[in-house]
């Protein structure tokens, strides 16, 4: 095994970047050429990148870990904490550790911190690499950075709604029945094509700002610019659907999917808050989990926070680490 050092995403090329994500254990869309592209273009494009590359004997590439600085004797995993759900090394799968070793053997005398944002449990960047760490000299540490509410779909919404205790299944339905009550004109829509999303993303820019207190100040001008690039890209890909609870006097609840092998992902939301006493978060979120059922799709998952609305459709939590090797 040897490592190479690449200033740029451009080095490596996106054909052996997607490909090597594609034979991974984690094929989290976080980690495609086309968001950790557009992620340095938005938000890295003033700091240096290394991209280190781990090739075997044959010059075949076996995993990169894109890095970038944050901080004078501080590299970070590119995809940043705050917009990415999943990170990890980009290795073929069973060949981790080999990369892992490799890869903290080519750094033993570099004075220099990594830090790893977003690692799944499972991965061996959390279970494996503190063992390889220490045969190396260096220290590795991995607390719990944040969750991820995960749910198993059944094929049925029948079976969902019957799988369901009695008390969230009652609330479910009941929201639902005040909503026909309330607002009879409410219909779903959803977007998928690159200019229907393009079309409807500034309301949707606008129900996210309002719905929370500090997203407008995280959706800022250059948030907004890599939203509109990211989402079309994965649009032109049948990955990204633009949902809405609409009304007559417009829409009230919004959501972006994300979708990667049979998994739906919850990505970021936004609602009306005179309107919260509808639950529109809620009932849109039944149609979205819906859908994704009625597609034959195996896990919904809500991505990284928990809020309180996730739990109420009863997933289980799966923590997410922050790794730092030092």
């Amino acid at each position: 095994m040897k490592v190479l050092l690449r200033d740029r995403l451009e080095a490596v090329g996106a054909t052996a970047w997607d490909g090597l994500v594609a034979a991974a254990r984690l094929r989290s869309p976080f980690l495609s050429w086309t968001w950790q592209a557009l992620w340095v273009q938005a938000f890295a494009e003033d700091r240096r990148l290394e991209i280190r590359c781990v090739e075997d004997g044959a010059g075949r590439l076996v995993a990169l870990l894109p890095l970038y600085e944050s901080a004078p004797g501080t590299l970070q995993i590119v995809g940043g904490g705050d917009v990415s759900d999943y990170l990890d090394l980009i290795a073929g799968q069973g060949r981790e550790e080999e990369a892992w070793m490799a890869l903290l053997q080519s750094r033993t005398a570099e004075r220099v911190d990594w830090e790893l944002h977003a690692v799944p449990a499972a991965s061996p960047t959390v279970t494996a690499l503190p063992q390889l760490a220490a045969a190396c000299g260096l220290a590795v540490s991995a607390t719990v950075e944040e969750r991820c509410p995960v749910l198993a779909l059944p094929t049925s919404w029948d079976s969902y709604l019957a799988s369901l205790s009695g008390k969230h299944r009652h609330e479910l339905l009941r929201k639902m029945r005040r909503l026909e009550r309330d607002a009879p004109d409410a219909r779903v829509s959803r977007v998928s094509r690159p200019a229907e999303i393009e079309a409807r993303l500034g309301e949707f820019l606008d129900l996210h700002r309002r719905s929370r207190t500090g997203k407008a100040r995280f959706m800022d001008g250059r948030m907004e610019r890599f939203f509109r690039r990211a989402l079309t890209a994965f649009a032109e890909r049948d990955a990204a659907r633009l949902w809405f609870l609409d009304t007559a006097s417009g829409p009230i609840a919004t959501f972006v999917t994300i979708e990667w092998d049979d998994t739906v992902g919850l990505y970021n939301s936004g609602f009306d808050p005179a309107r919260a006493a509808l639950s529109p978060g809620v009932i849109l979120l039944a149609h979205v989990v819906r859908d994704a059922i009625t597609r034959g799709r195996r896990t919904f998952d809500f991505l990284r926070g928990e809020e309180r609305y996730k739990y109420e459709f009863e997933p289980v939590p799966e923590p997410v680490y922050l790794v730092k090797i030092r």
